[in-house]
């Protein structure tokens, strides 16, 4: 796709969203992978760090590095809400220009960051990190990540750029759009397809974690998977549907052949060499069982949205914010943060 692009200055606020869970191992190298990137930057930039209700000593790292730098601003969540709504209150709390979404754990190079805003000053909106190559993982690790890309652009969106996870860097306008999509159920590398604008990647090799354990494990991938599947596609519908058809189109061959027999035995005088009665019956059984089965779970999972949806929750609780934040407990962008989407 071709945009047309309108070059622009630096942003003159730069946010940098850092979502934290049990990260009390990855504090001290981050903070000091920042403390020698920022000034490279060139650009003044507010460090937003969210505590996604770590059960670690997370939380007083952050407060002791909020006392340290000025620029650096700490949200506590009430609980763990999980990885997208802890970069969602990130997000609704950013003042920046553009915001960089980032990790803890340094796989992703902050030094990404300046080929970022080269990017953004050509005039691209949403500037991602695309992931050449995966270094200290496994190679099963590596095997399923590489499929759960490749499925969620069939499931969710043609545009999904592929090995691309939430390393980006989002202007504001595309921000402001963003914040408004209020669904509990979030898929935030789906939104920013979905949502358009100029988009573009950067390309780079994914370091090791410096330390500590991954937080996203094959059960909380099969988990964001299943998710974003069932809130950005209808496939799972109709792949139920599909089944059905499947399964009636085997139970009509069957039958078919059930007839033939019998037109065998009695009209043609055949004998029956074996009684095929309670095999066929157990078989098709359980294939209209099954099929009903995975029917109704995937029918299920769409409901169980819907009901979530329709409670109007906020998507996070705030228990407290340090470092000049707009005061507020709930999940709902505060009104100098939040502007008309385009």
């Amino acid at each position: 796709m071709h945009y047309y692009l309108v070059p622009r200055k630096k942003p003159n606020l730069l946010s940098l969203i850092i979502p934290c869970y049990n990260e009390e191992e990855v504090l001290d190298y981050l903070k000091q992978r920042l403390r020698e990137v920022v000034p490279k930057l060139e650009v003044n930039t507010e460090i937003i760090l969210v505590n996604d209700g770590s059960s670690d000593r997370t939380i007083l790292g952050l407060m002791d590095w909020a006392k340290e730098d000025k620029n650096v601003r700490v949200i506590s969540l009430a609980r763990n809400f999980g990885h997208q709504i802890a970069v969602t209150a990130g997000m609704d709390h950013a003042r920046g220009d553009a915001v960089v979404i980032m990790d803890a754990d340094l796989q992703d190079p902050p030094e990404v960051i300046l080929e970022m805003l080269t990017r953004y000053k050509e005039g691209y909106d949403v500037v991602y990190g695309q992931r050449l190559a995966r270094s200290g993982e496994s190679f099963f690790k590596k095997i399923t990540a590489w499929a759960f890309y490749r499925l969620m652009k069939i499931l969710v969106h043609k545009d999904l750029p592929l090995d691309s996870g939430d390393f980006r860097l989002i202007s504001r306008r595309c921000l402001d759009a963003l914040n408004g999509l209020r669904e509990n159920h979030r898929f935030l590398r789906g939104m920013n397809a979905w949502i358009g604008f100029p988009q573009i990647p950067v390309y780079y090799n994914r370091d090791p974690r410096v330390a500590g354990e991954t937080k996203y494990p094959l059960q909380k991938m099969l988990k964001l998977a299943m998710n974003a599947a069932v809130s950005f596609s209808p496939l799972p519908l109709r792949f139920s549907l599909g089944l059905g058809i499947v399964v009636a189109l085997i139970g009509f061959c069957v039958g078919l052949y059930a007839l033939y027999r019998a037109f065998q035995h009695f009209i043609l005088q055949m004998p029956i060499v074996y009684n095929p009665g309670w095999a066929t019956i157990v078989t098709l059984i359980c294939l209209i069982g099954g099929s009903i089965l995975i029917s109704i779970g995937i029918l299920g999972e769409y409901v169980a949205r819907i009901f979530e949806e329709s409670k109007g929750r906020p998507l996070y609780v705030i228990e407290f914010m340090e470092g000049g934040l707009a005061k507020g407990g709930l999940g709902i962008p505060s009104r100098s943060n939040r502007k008309k989407s385009i």
